[in-house]
């Protein structure tokens, strides 16, 4: 059978393909004997990896990875000056039926020395843990939103229904009165006199009747154990603001420009700028950042007929790197 041969682009690269505990490394290039070694995934053996790679003076490295796995190899690799390529795993996809590890890993290094693979957007290490921060921050919040949830559950099931008689009951209102459910105390008419205002389409007698239930010890204490858990976790959520705001501190005139875009908050510009950076020139237009972000959809069409295209959300599509 025929070889066929591609015109060579990157004088001497190595493909990698990565799993959770191997690494494949195949290197090929002028002056080079095509070489596949296996390493482990313990940083020891990284370092190995490092040090041949450096030995045989690859320039370029690209790497297959499922997940996370890739970012350890990748750090150990970023401050030795090789260009390390993460790519997509629909571009590399070797022949069905004969596929292994060794295999993939020599066919990347193919498509890598002729030029044939795209390398996907890494942040700089920067933006990777301003990144961190965010995204945990974020997860944060949603668990305060989930515990103030299962408070008005709770609640529920005490009888008191705060729910039917106040549209928010995480407004400042319903807060203060299920602060004083949640003591162990009975709310009172001079209660709701405190805390009523003009907005309120419910009457007073109404709201009072509402948070009058059958609430036990039980109930008390599982409200209490929730709300000390919500307590940390909002201290937690502060100690990360701080901790973002000191990282984006020499950014703060480009953080005023875009807190000036109707629609975004201080938090909003802070997750935007982890997310998509401040450096526009890594996307060629603003289609391409519309693409990275998935929304917009790709083209699928054979013999005049569109197909179903496979699209990535947002949400799902910022998860990776």
């Amino acid at each position: 059978m025929k070889t066929v041969s591609f015109e060579q682009v990157i004088s001497r690269g190595c493909g990698l393909d990565v799993h959770k505990e191997t690494v494949v490394a195949t290197i090929d290039g002028e002056g080079l004997e095509r070489s596949t070694r296996e390493f482990g995934t313990f940083t020891s053996s990284l370092t190995e990896l490092k040090d041949w790679l450096v030995e045989n003076k690859i320039t370029h490295v690209a790497m297959e990875s499922t997940g996370v796995y890739w970012k350890p190899v990748y750090n150990i690799l970023e401050p030795t000056g090789i260009t390390v390529w993460i790519v997509n795993a629909r571009h590399v996809k070797n022949v069905p039926g004969h596929k292994t590890d060794k295999k993939d890993s020599r066919w990347i290094c193919k498509l890598l020395l002729a030029g044939l693979l795209k390398p996907s957007f890494i942040p700089p290490r920067e933006q990777r843990e301003l990144r961190d921060l965010t995204r945990y921050r974020k997860k944060l919040i949603q668990d305060v939103a989930s515990n103030k949830n299962r408070i008005i559950r709770i609640l529920e099931d005490c009888n008191v229904k705060l729910s039917s008689v106040l549209s928010d009951t995480s407004g400042i209102t319903a807060t203060k009165l299920i602060d004083k459910l949640c003591d162990g105390k009975k709310v009172t008419l001079k209660d709701i006199d405190d805390v009523y205002h003009g907005k309120i389409r419910a009457t007073k007698e109404e709201i009072w009747e509402a948070c009058n239930g059958n609430i036990t010890d039980h109930h008390i204490y599982l409200l209490g154990t929730i709300r000390s858990n919500n307590r940390h976790i909002e201290s937690l959520i502060e100690e990360l603001n701080q901790k973002i705001r000191r990282m984006l501190s020499p950014y703060e005139n480009v953080l005023e420009l875009l807190r000036e875009i109707p629609g975004l908050n201080h938090k909003t510009v802070e997750d935007l700028i982890a997310e998509i950076g401040l450096d526009m020139e890594v996307f060629p237009s603003e289609k391409h950042l519309a693409s990275w972000v998935g929304v917009s959809p790709g083209n699928n069409e054979s013999a005049g007929k569109k197909k179903a295209v496979e699209q990535l959300t947002v949400t799902n599509r910022l998860k990776q790197p």
